[in-house]
């Protein structure tokens, strides 16, 4: 038993690693000046975890995650001008969203199909990381809305975060399901290398 939590600890550790190597590389940072961005399969690691280890292990590492894309979002503090806009940033746009994609394992046998399974999972969380971004876009947004309308915000949180979810969650899919094809079969069912 405490050889196998010491290698989920391991490969726990080395895959937030690669995530947070991974969040950095943004090939179209330019695009997005006010936060996101669509990074090279960053959320693959995280969500490979949850689907290897289960949820509550992927919801560990997401945590963990979720305060590495904090310290280096921090920046996005300064569009903020009341708490509720900070606390916002702060839990809606970085903790929440970062730390459930480990949730996605719970759709580990929504099918027959492993690759649809993964699929979904995948696509799933990152529809919930998307709902996040919009909801903290409404949050700080409005506080820069003199005369806009509501629905004028709406439409701006929503083109913006979908300008670089769709993508992310696109590359996800396609690096959960090479994941999929080239490391799963060489699991056990305990995540331990055959």
């Amino acid at each position: 038993m405490k050889k196998n939590n010491t290698y989920r600890l391991v490969v726990t550790a080395l895959f937030i690693a690669i995530a947070i190597v991974l969040s950095v590389v943004t090939p179209f940072e330019s695009l997005f000046v006010y936060g996101g961005g669509v990074t090279l399969f960053s959320q693959v690691p995280i969500i490979a975890l949850s689907f290897i280890f289960g949820p509550a292990w992927g919801l560990v590492a997401g945590f963990i995650f979720s305060l590495f894309q904090l310290m280096f979002g921090l920046s996005n503090l300064a569009y903020a001008k009341t708490i509720s806009a900070y606390l916002a940033i702060m839990f809606i746009d970085y903790i929440l969203p970062f730390t459930m994609l480990g949730i996605a394992g719970i759709f580990k046998n929504s099918f027959k199909n492993r690759n649809l399974s993964m699929a979904f999972g995948a696509t799933m969380v990152s529809l919930f990381r998307f709902l996040c971004h919009f909801l903290t876009g409404i949050t700080v947004w409005k506080q820069y809305a003199d005369g806009n309308t509501l629905k004028a915000i709406l439409t701006y949180s929503f083109a913006y975060n979908v300008g670089y979810m769709v993508p992310e969650t696109i590359i996800t899919v396609i690096g959960i399901l090479a994941l999929n094809k080239l490391l799963f079969p060489r699991l056990n069912e305990d995540g331990t290398l055959k």
